[in-house]
């Protein structure tokens, strides 16, 4: 037995010898990108929570032209302490998902480690550059956004894929948003990006149904940067907005059907769903969850 089988043999019984509460991804290896905050890192950890090893990617830096500080490689370590602290194995890798060569050799470290990747959560993504109108975008911010958001999916698909498909299974999750579904003023590259997203996510479910690979997109809504995450995304969209971010919470939260924010958990509860068993069947789908915001 491996060491992560051991892991995972361990897990399913408690110290009184009865089975312990269903873990609904025993048995998995997860790639997770942005995962060093935010989302990536209140995803990661359920998946952990759940009985899954896992792969977490994260640039680890900031990036020139994006006008805030992006996740750390110290925060990545913290949400792989987070993750071991419920049993899981972990790798991290620094990865710019812009980069052939690093996205390759983050599906190389994964695969070398677990021999299989069962759940990709495509979760990297900006927020920003952003809040201008359509014309006035430069090329280099517009490539920035859509070399991130949207062809940084695409590359880690392209690089991960290929061994869901000699599996014959596999869960592929890209973290869109609301704005794949609907529009948002001077947020033109972000909701470009997200549509294309979601384009995505269905031509692929197509491609790789035969061999039981399944691609779902994940929209979240207002997402409350709840600091044990160390989110920052809605605040920067508020700047991008000149909302102010002392007061931001309270302004998304007028344009909710259900009175609240998003949490990361709520979020990560949903990947958890898709990447488990019980979705087997889903496939192609756009699983929204913002509290009803894109049903009006």
């Amino acid at each position: 037995m491996t060491a992560a089988g051991a892991h995972h043999g361990a897990a399913a019984l408690t110290s009184g010898g009865d089975r312990a509460p269903r873990a609904l991804l025993r048995g998995k290896a997860a790639v997770v990108t942005g995962a060093a905050r935010g989302l990536g890192r209140a995803c990661a950890v359920r998946f952990a929570e759940e009985g899954a090893d896992l792969v977490l990617v994260d640039v680890g830096g900031d990036l020139p032209g994006v006008p805030y500080p992006l996740g750390s490689g110290t925060q990545l370590e913290h949400t792989a302490k987070l993750c071991r602290a419920h049993g899981a194995a972990v790798v991290t890798v620094a990865a710019d998902v812009r980069r052939p060569e690093a996205v390759e050799e983050a599906a190389r470290q994964a695969l070398d480690r677990f021999a299989t990747v069962d759940v990709l959560l495509n979760n990297a993504g900006i927020a920003a550059p952003s809040g201008k109108a359509v014309h006035e975008i430069a090329e280099d911010e517009w490539d920035l956004m859509v070399g991130i958001d949207l062809t940084g999916a695409w590359r880690m698909m392209k690089a991960v894929v290929p061994s869901m498909v000699e599996q014959r299974s596999g869960s592929v999750i890209n973290v869109a948003s609301t704005a794949g579904l609907v529009g948002y003023r001077h947020f033109a590259g972000y909701v470009a990006a997200k549509h294309g997203l979601i384009g995505l996510t269905k031509a692929a479910a197509l491609d790789y149904a035969p061999f039981r690979v399944r691609v779902n997109a994940l929209c979240p809504g207002s997402v409350r940067d709840d600091p044990l995450n160390e989110g920052r995304m809605l605040a920067e969209i508020a700047r991008s907005l000149e909302v102010d971010v002392d007061e931001h919470e309270e302004i998304f939260v007028q344009s909710q059907p259900m009175n609240s924010l998003i949490e990361p958990q709520d979020i990560a509860g949903a990947a958890v769903w898709l990447a488990g068993d019980d979705s087997r069947q889903v496939t192609g789908t756009t699983l929204t969850v913002d509290g009803g915001f894109s049903a009006r």
